[in-house]
């Protein structure tokens, strides 16, 4: 007998944020860059959230258990990025 799966995912929301900043030194085009790049965002969203950062001062890029959106972090750092970790509310 088959055991029948539910079509959606039944998970809790992971309650961990990164979020990007708005600075002064880094590129409109390369924020987008770094976007595509790290996370694998279309050039759609990538500027989306870039606008966001820019516009509104900071953008959610990604959401995770802690430890993922610590390395999240620390790979933005690396590029220059202002990124922080933050639990969803």
């Amino acid at each position: 007998m088959e055991v029948e799966r539910p079509s959606i995912d039944s998970r809790p929301d992971l309650p961990w944020l990164t979020i990007v900043w708005n600075d002064p030194v880094n590129l409109m085009s390369y924020v987008t860059y770094v976007f595509q790049s790290v996370f694998g965002y279309s050039r759609e969203k990538a500027e989306k959230l870039m606008l966001d950062v820019h516009h509104k001062g900071r953008a959610v890029v990604s959401s995770g258990t802690r430890e993922e959106m610590e390395r999240d972090v620390q790979i933005m750092h690396s590029y220059g990025l202002w990124a922080t970790v933050q639990q969803d509310a």
